[in-house]
């Protein structure tokens, strides 16, 4: 049995999945009449694990949203729950936040680069910061701002178009946004020489809380 540390279990629940029966022989036997007397009052009270699993597809969903590390997309989410193919997924999550708002609660839920995940609320980031092991921000230079901006809204683009609408050389710019995973390289121009055509990165979608580049402001 594997033990995971994110399953809320002691160690010494493990113990208490032991079959009554392999701890029966060596029991005296007016205890062994007590535990039937419990096993015959209890039984029907509890419903199967796979029962209450299949009731509770919300809570499904929040589990796997709070295990994983990158947005998750509606169909897999859906999967995960159980759920008809993404058509329960939005209505769900819209009432897991719904909750969280009438909880006060640190989470929500966002849709960030074509997908969802479960974040703690901007108004704790003072507080965040200061515990160790917590991503640090995403720092930029107004000089390489406005390069990422350029290749945001009119990717695919090489370098030299880059440069000709900065007026300025921006190559060790876009190294630098490369190293950030903020942008990336999406393929070549068909022009002299076949330049690298440059475009942002899922990462640039979370930074940003972005959903998707549609979600760009309109220039």
């Amino acid at each position: 049995m594997a033990i995971h540390p994110f399953n809320g279990k002691r160690a010494c629940d493990f113990w208490q999945r032991v079959p009554l029966s392999d701890v029966r022989g060596s029991l005296p036997l007016t205890l062994e009449h007590r535990l039937n007397d419990v096993e015959e009052k209890t039984e029907g009270l509890t419903p199967p694990a796979h029962e209450l699993v299949e009731a509770q597809p919300m809570a499904l969903l929040e589990a796997a949203l709070f295990l994983a590390k990158e947005p998750m997309g509606r169909r897999r989410l859906a999967q995960l729950a159980g759920l008809p193919e993404g058509t329960k997924t939005r209505q769900l999550i819209r009432e897991l936040n719904k909750r969280y708002d009438k909880d006060q609660s640190a989470f929500c839920i966002v849709e960030v680069a074509e997908g969802f995940q479960l974040r703690t609320r901007p108004e704790f980031a003072p507080w965040l910061v200061r515990m160790q092991g917590v991503p640090t921000a995403v720092r930029l230079s107004n000089p390489a701002m406005e390069t990422l901006t350029v290749i945001a809204y009119r990717q695919p683009i090489p370098r030299a178009e880059v440069e000709r609408i900065r007026g300025v050389q921006c190559g060790d710019l876009i190294r630098q946004l490369l190293d950030q995973d903020l942008a990336k390289i999406i393929g070549r121009s068909e022009d002299l020489g076949r330049p690298f055509l440059y475009g942002t990165t899922t990462k640039f979608l979370q930074v940003f809380g972005l959903g998707s580049l549609n979600d760009l402001p309109t220039i």
